[in-house]
């Protein structure tokens, strides 16, 4: 048995340790280190530059969570933009909706969605659908310079805010977002932990509303993130989050583990201490 682990360290003050079993893939891009590792508890678990990504335990946390509210919400989802998403979880979930004729997703980092085609193929098994397109590029300069016709919706499935991901998080990404959404469209991101990035959490809701006029966090577990306890948002000039479609969502929740539409109104509810967070 190898004594190996790899640790998730945050501000100096806080270490997030899982034991490694067997190193699938350690190998520097030309972005960030990528790394892929088998555990005896969360599975395989990618990592990027340090950073724990997903794991083929508990990735249905996260995948599910940043799909289904804006796809069972938005009123028409023919057209989805994904920035990010290199492990293939939400192009995935996507594909479990017939409404769904497109698929852009943009990944800056090619490594990143061959070694998860390689190690992960559990998550991503949507790679082959016809309606993917996938484009190795940088996410930032597409959702600036692209002439496209308007998406639908556009999901951030984004890493934490360092590295090539660090422009993601700036209002000229959001700018992008907002030329590039259909009127009637949904935003939605993953927007880190509330209680380890709380200033962070803050600004993007702050900044989202600023840019589509209205914004939502929502809260899930994540269990392989240090804390176990993220924040995603949504945001519209005019979607209410709470008016699920429900024949949309009668049928994907015969695919999905954790999201329904019991959880999705509770998701909402932001908690008492987070309110100053996120108010102006």
């Amino acid at each position: 048995m190898s004594d190996e682990w790899f640790y998730e360290t945050h501000k100096d003050a806080l270490r997030f340790g899982l034991k490694i079993d067997r190193v699938l893939l350690d190998q520097q891009s030309p972005y960030q280190r990528v790394q892929v590792f088998e555990t005896p508890l969360f599975g395989r678990v990618l990592a990027l530059d340090e950073l724990l990504m997903t794991s083929e335990r508990d990735e249905y946390n996260y995948h599910e969570l940043l799909v289904h509210p804006a796809l069972c919400t938005a009123p028409r989802v023919a057209r989805v933009l994904v920035i990010g998403g290199g492990d293939g979880g939400t192009v995935r979930e996507l594909m479990r909706y017939p409404e769904v004729v497109q698929v852009v997703m943009v990944e800056i980092d090619g490594l990143v969605v061959e070694a998860s085609k390689e190690f992960l193929p559990s998550i991503g098994t949507a790679w082959d659908d016809p309606r993917l397109q996938l484009i190795i590029g940088d996410g930032i300069a597409y959702v600036q310079e692209a002439d496209v016709e308007p998406f639908d919706v556009i999901l951030l499935d984004g890493s934490d805010p360092v590295g090539p991901a660090e422009g993601l998080f700036g209002e000229a990404f959001y700018r992008g977002c907002e030329r590039l959404l259909a009127p009637e469209g949904v935003f939605a991101q993953q927007s880190e932990s509330p209680e380890l990035f709380r200033e962070i959490f803050g600004d993007v809701v702050r900044m989202t509303r600023k840019v589509f006029g209205n914004a939502h966090p929502y809260f899930g577990p994540v269990p392989l993130y240090p804390s176990g306890y993220w924040s995603f948002t949504f945001a519209s000039r005019t979607v209410d989050p709470m008016a699920v479609i429900d024949a949309r969502a009668e049928r994907v929740e015969q695919h999905t583990r954790r999201w329904d539409r019991p959880l999705h109104g509770a998701m909402f509810v932001v908690p008492k201490d987070l309110r100053a967070a996120i108010a102006e």
